[in-house]
């Protein structure tokens, strides 16, 4: 099996020494580069370089750049979707996002995890386990979801929070490691 394939079924792959690997995430991050040096005013242009990266354009999108990802394409964004700057998107696994959702600024995604074991981390070894956003959720600024967490429809997350477990609708969560500390009544 292919280091990509491992990937993407959530085994151990060698992310760093693969050439395939590397060779996508230098095309992805120059195609975010690109988005990045876009003026805020060029919608078009802006647009034409989120459907490159993605493979689609969502509808009504809206990055405020700086913007960064690792593949772009294994994102996937509904609709009315707002990502404060400087947010990173570490897409090695599939990131799902919902319709009506708000990122605050310095957000970070990420798929990747490293085993605990420095011989196999020092040999290039992740995983990638996908992170689910349902609809109508906000992640304030310098929110960390980690790896394989789901977030549940209408949820809030509070600012500085790392979310390391999944999070039922309608909830709000907040600390390190997050903790659901309210339901949302929609």
């Amino acid at each position: 099996m292919d280091e990509i394939t491992k990937m993407k079924h959530g085994e151990w792959y060698d992310a760093n020494n693969d050439e395939m690997l590397i060779e996508m995430r230098r095309v992805a991050k120059a195609i975010a580069y690109d988005l990045n040096q876009i003026r805020p005013d060029d919608v078009e242009s802006k647009n034409q370089i989120i459907e490159k990266l993605f493979g689609e354009l969502p509808e009504n999108i809206e990055i405020i750049t700086p913007f960064q990802v690792d593949y772009g394409t294994n994102i996937k964004l509904g609709k009315n979707v707002f990502v404060n700057c400087n947010c990173y998107f570490m897409d090695c696994a599939t990131i799902t996002v919902g319709d009506y959702c708000f990122f605050g600024p310095y957000t970070g995604l990420y798929t990747a995890t490293h085993p605990l074991d420095y011989e196999a981390r020092n040999r290039g070894l992740e995983r990638a386990l996908p992170i689910t956003i349902g609809n109508n959720c906000w992640l304030g600024a310098n929110v960390s979801v980690m790896p394989g967490v789901k977030i549940g429809n209408g949820c809030v997350i509070a600012a500085g929070s790392v979310v390391t477990k999944d999070i039922p609708d309608n909830s709000i969560a907040a600390g390190v490691p997050a903790k659901v500390v309210k339901t949302i009544q929609q």
